[in-house]
């Protein structure tokens, strides 16, 4: 991977965690660090994902990925979230 790969899985992991965030209903206590970390881990997994699937690169914006990168990311902030949670007690 090069650094402009990195960069940019960087920034769309701030997207996809905040859209994986907005998901989930109610309020979360996550730190918005942990939230743009499981973002960029749910951009890559969906990326590998959607790459194994044949759906990585289409015409035009990669909805099959994006939605997989999103979903992944709502798992991530609900797991996540229910653990952190559950630490703070």
């Amino acid at each position: 991977m090069e650094i402009t790969g990195i960069i940019s899985a960087i920034i769309i992991g701030i997207a996809i965690g905040a859209l994986g965030r907005l998901v989930i209903p109610g309020r979360q206590h996550l730190p918005i660090w942990l939230t743009i970390l499981i973002g960029i881990v749910a951009a890559l997994i969906g990326t590998a994902i959607a790459t194994a699937l044949g759906v990585a690169d289409t015409r035009g914006i990669d909805w099959i990925e994006l939605a997989i990168q999103v979903a992944l990311a709502a798992l991530g902030v609900s797991l996540t979230e229910g653990m952190y949670s559950r630490r703070r007690r």
